[in-house]
């Protein structure tokens, strides 16, 4: 268990399992964490803690208090541990307390190794690598160190901590010195100065900084600010280290030698880069490997379009400039430029041979002998090229087999991870804090802070891509008199979204355009496809799709389909989503409504039935028993799914996908796609009522009603009336749900159709029995009992006697109710029922918790549950949670029940169930009356 923990102390104390935070609790039992965690695998005695959270002023209580935190931890590290079994990462022993975390699990711990790390690395003189170390130790922190916590113990190792880290900051700034990299120091010293202006080594970094790059007279200024600070402060001169470096710098004896001329072909850095902060450290690490060895020999930024890959790589390629002391080239391969060809690999070879002093009549002309070339000018050298946008990997090939010691830095549209040696990184779009400081470098802060809520919506609409941002950044700046919001009210309308993002030579549709078209007019039939293909993706409006479900839409094999698919991932024209599925951005998929695709309607249909067909089957599988609403056969092969647990996992991955499916197909104008819509609709109706998607039902249904209506089909009315029905009883909007149903019924009494006539009376009796109206509740199941057994509907009967059982036991009839219960079991054995054998359990359970029988309850509970959640039925997962705690409680075992109450409260609080959020509220209640101590409210 210990492997899954890790505690973080530098910033705000935070614990992680497996990448899901943990809540450790109020500020004092985080105290008591910070203790024990900094001395992780030692035994921290009762005294020592005390001492550490209260010092000379602990109150008569601490010692209670600090088993009540003790306690609150090893509930928060361990929740799945047993109310009896004993902790085995905070343990007690004799003489105080363990905490059972390896180093590597505590930051504190980590850090400590890395600064030793890079005490050895310094005396080594090995500043590369201390470089490395240094950046992994202050990227520990995230905040103030013990942020928030109180405590003797917390504020003396708080300045400890921030006395390291300026230590580190300082650290960092000389290696960045020795490796003559002084811009990259002049950022993090400024604003260790700013935080702590009387360091004097720090100030004499900056001085040193600002010499090495020629600010001689800025350096003279921060002496002269620390001689001021030094004198109001402290009273005393500065001291002989900033002396010396202020002498050094007035005689002009601090400058390194002046270098031998080299190609420095990198366009400009952008003054306002933003963000990024992973990718480059990512980058930094192949291209300034932090022991010393020989930088990646193939480096590649790759990402859809308009994501900002170029202006990365220049970015980092200053960043590194300094560790390619023979230059840098820089090449723009044209690779999606619209309407200019792109460079053959020989141009390429060409440029940058003359960028190394080949003369251009001394370039072979043969590529093979200008690639050699290439070679043997680049052997013994360490040399940066930066190949800006290409098209594939077979046109820069012929440049990439370098000689150790230089790198190639290549950005592409196209996944180049097929390349010898490839170190690939996948440029996403941007988060929004980063968009968000973009617009504000680009059109000013003031600007975003006058209006943050329309400056979000813009971020949003522009979907994280620099290039969009950087044109609705430029029209804002040339239209003084338009405000965030007007413009982020213009992008809100789809159908204008792409054309408003266009400014100058500048324009999003112009940039998927280019990629689009260099596959469609690309040399190999996968490319042609997988431009059709795209042109058909706008056609089914979903958040996802699988290659099944894109087979159907295009008419292709499935293996046929995925290779187009990933083609077009390979081309970041689509992204991969969950395994096995791939999604469409926002502003791709307005550019892809915008192609013209081959027969829409019937693609559509294909999709559509594909949805129905395998929908059907997945709801068979999950209970055979449950008879689905009649619908025509479709002309589809369902999914192959090998069982229940298949079934389960494709409606999980499918379900917003099909809604989204079955509302576009209901408003369709089409009468047979508008009726495959009301298919799919109703081939959802089981899975949705188990997972209590109450809202779906009535959004979807009600849809169906209106497709009804429209084409005058009474048997679609009918059913989706009851669907509705099934909604709004599990939002408790019961009168409304027993007038659905009542609907239903005359329309089924109507057409004959005797089946449906007792499902429904049965409904209406559930209602009616959750209504507390019990006399019509025995009402409509007595008639649902004779009427299904006359027909002999099993299924119906047993329903029927279940909730029968119900009634009586509401009505005091207790021996009725047993009765009912046992005959209605003995059925569900028959028909092999587990869902209604697990309804039938659960209510004995609930029968013995009333009678005070908690093991024979806990018993019926645990058969009921087990099968409850097989079957994805949620509401009778949350009542059995409450029939447990109720019957642990009653048998003593509070810590029995606050476990199965507190696994209770967020499934109510998810299904929003009134009726049973207020019976888990209530037996929440009384479990902590019990225990004496009050529930913890949500927020």
């Amino acid at each position: 268990m210990t492997e899954e923990i890790e505690i973080r102390l530098l910033g705000p104390v935070m614990g992680d399992r497996h990448g899901s935070r943990l809540d450790l609790g109020p500020p004092r039992q985080l105290a008591v964490l910070a203790v024990l965690a900094s001395r992780a695998g030692q035994v921290v005695t009762m005294g020592q803690l005390i001492d550490s959270l209260w010092g000379d002023d602990s109150p008569r209580t601490a010692e209670q208090s600090v088993y009540t935190y003790i306690s609150g931890l090893r509930r928060a590290l361990e929740p799945h541990r047993g109310p009896r079994e004993p902790s085995r990462l905070l343990v007690g022993t004799d003489g105080g307390y363990v905490l059972r975390l390896a180093p590597h699990q505590v930051d504190v711990a980590v850090l400590a190794e890395h600064l030793d790390g890079t005490r050895r690395l310094r005396a080594a003189s090995d500043h590369l690598g201390a470089l490395a170390l240094l950046d992994q130790a202050l990227s520990l922190w995230h905040g103030l160190t013990l942020s928030g916590v109180p405590g003797p113990f917390a504020d003396s190792e708080r300045v400890r901590l921030e006395q390291l880290r300026s230590d580190a900051a300082e650290w960092r700034a000389e290696a960045l010195m020795e490796l003559r990299r002084p811009q990259e120091a002049l950022g993090p010293l400024r604003e260790l100065m700013a935080q702590q202006p009387l360091r004097e080594r720090a100030r004499e970094l900056l001085m040193l900084a600002l010499d090495r790059l020629g600010r001689q007279a800025e350096a003279l200024q921060v002496f002269e600010e620390g001689r001021r600070v030094l004198a109001e402060e402290l009273g005393v001169d500065p001291g002989e280290g900033l002396r010396r470096r202020h002498e050094a710098i007035l005689r002009g004896t601090s400058q390194p030698e002046a270098e031998s001329p080299v190609p420095r072909q990198l366009p400009r850095d952008l003054v306002g880069f933003v963000g990024r902060a992973k990718e480059v450290i990512q980058l930094r690490g192949p291209l300034a490997p932090w022991d010393g060895s020989p930088p990646h020999p193939l480096i590649v930024i790759s990402g859809p379009p308009g994501v900002g890959k170029s202006a990365l790589a220049i970015h980092v390629a200053h960043l590194v400039k300094d560790l390619f002391p023979d230059g840098q080239l820089h090449v723009d391969l044209r690779g999606a430029t619209p309407d200019v060809p792109e460079l053959e690999p020989r141009d390429i070879l060409g440029r940058l041979l003359r960028a190394l002093g080949v003369a251009g009549d001394a370039v072979p002309s043969d590529q093979d002998e200008a690639a050699a070339m290439w070679r043997d000018r680049l052997a013994s050298k360490r040399l940066l090229v930066l190949l800006d946008d290409a098209a594939r990997l077979d046109q820069i090939r012929p440049v990439l087999a370098t000689p150790p010691g230089s790198t190639i830095l290549v950005t592409s549209r196209e996944s180049l991870i097929a390349g010898d040696d490839c170190f690939q990184v996948h440029l996403p779009r941007m988060s929004g804090a980063e968009a968000t400081t973009l617009l504000a470098k680009l059109m000013g802060p003031q600007r975003v802070a006058e209006d943050p809520s329309a400056t979000a919506t813009l971020v949003k609409l522009c979907e994280g891509l620099p290039l969009a941002l950087k044109i609705v950044g430029a029209r804002l700046v040339d239209r003084p008199n338009w405000s965030v919001g007007s413009l982020s009210e213009r992008l809100r309308d789809e159908r204008r979204r792409l054309s408003e993002l266009e400014i100058g030579d500048l324009a999003v549709r112009s940039s998927f355009m280019s990629s689009w078209k260099g596959l469609r007019d690309g040399p190999r039939p996968l490319d042609v496809a997988a431009s059709r293909m795209l042109a058909q993706l706008g056609i089914l409006h979903v958040p996802t799709f699988s290659a099944e479900t894109t087979a159907a839409l295009s008419g292709m094999s499935d293996a046929e389909a995925e290779r187009s698919l990933e083609r077009l991932a390979d081309a970041h024209l689509v992204d991969r989503a969950d395994p096995g599925y791939y999604q469409l951005h926002d502003l791709v998929r307005l550019f892809v409504g915008e192609l013209d695709p081959v027969k829409p309607d019937v693609a559509l249909t294909r999709a559509l039935s594909f949805y129905v067909a395998s929908a059907r089957q997945a709801a068979t599988l999950l209970d055979p028993h449950r008879v689905q609403p009649p619908a025509p056969e479709v002309q589809a092969v369902p999914l192959v799914m090998k069982g229940r647990d298949a079934a389960v996992r494709w409606l999980g991955l499918e379900e917003v996908n099909i809604r989204h499916a079955a509302m576009q197909a209901m408003a369709h104008q089409d009468p047979s796609i508008a009726r495959l819509g009301v298919w799919l609709t109703f081939a959802m109706m089981w899975h949705q009522s188990g997972q209590h998607r109450g809202a779906d039902l009535i959004m979807m249904n009600s849809a169906a009603i209106q497709v009804g209506e429209r084409l005058a089909d009474e048997r679609i009315v009918q059913f989706a009336h009851g669907h509705v029905a099934f909604g709004m009883r599990m939002f408790s909007r019961l009168d409304e749900a027993v007038e659905h149903f009542e609907i239903e019924l005359a329309m089924a009494r109507s057409s004959g159709d005797r089946f449906d006539e007792q499902r429904t009376l049965g409904n209406l009796g559930i209602t009616h029995l959750t209504m507390a109206d019990h006399g019509q509740a025995l009402h409509y199941l007595k008639k649902q009992l004779a009427l299904a057994r006359e027909l002999g509907i099993a299924i119906g009967e047993r329903f029927a006697l279940i909730n029968i059982a119900e009634v009586s036991r509401a009505l005091g009839e207790h021996r009725n109710a047993r009765q009912a219960l046992n005959e209605a079991l003995r059925l569900t054995r028959e028909a092999g029922d587990t869902l209604h054998e697990a309804h039938i359990h659960m209510h004995l359970g609930e029968a013995c918790v009333r009678s005070e029988e908690p093991v024979e309850a806990l018993s019926h509970f645990g058969l009921a549950m087990a099968r409850h959640r097989d079957a994805g039925y949620r509401i009778g997962e949350l009542r059995c949670l409450v029939g447990m705690a109720q019957a642990h409680r009653i048998a003593g075992d509070l810590d029995g029940a606050l476990k199965a109450v507190d696994r209770a409260m967020p499934l109510a609080r998810t299904l929003g169930n009134a009726r049973w959020e207020a019976r888990a509220e209530r037996e929440q209640a009384a479990v902590h009356e019990a225990l004496g101590v009050p529930p913890v409210r949500s927020l």
